[in-house]
C-alpha cells in the first residue's frame, strides 16, 4: 500500500515552514522525517505528534 504525504509538504510550504523546524516543533526524529520524505509508512505516534502541533487530521497531511 503506498502513503503519499504531499498535503504534509503542501501544509509547510503554506506555513513557511521546513522539515527542520517540523522536526523540532513535534519531536519527532529526522529518521522519521526522511521516511516519510521517501513516501514510506511513519509510525502512528509520529503522525499523533505532528497533527498534535499542527492542530490538523491524519487526512490533512496523508493519503494513501
Amino acid at each position: 500500500m503506498a502513503v503519499c504525504y504531499d498535503k504534509l509538504w503542501k501544509m509547510l510550504i503554506d506555513k513557511k515552514l521546513n522539515c527542520t523546524e517540523l522536526k523540532q516543533i513535534s519531536g519527532i526524529s529526522f529518521n522519521a522525517l526522511t521516511r516519510m520524505g521517501k513516501e514510506q509508512p511513519a509510525s502512528m505516534e509520529n503522525m499523533y505528534k505532528i497533527c498534535t502541533v499542527r492542530d490538523c487530521g491524519l487526512g490533512d497531511i496523508m493519503e494513501f
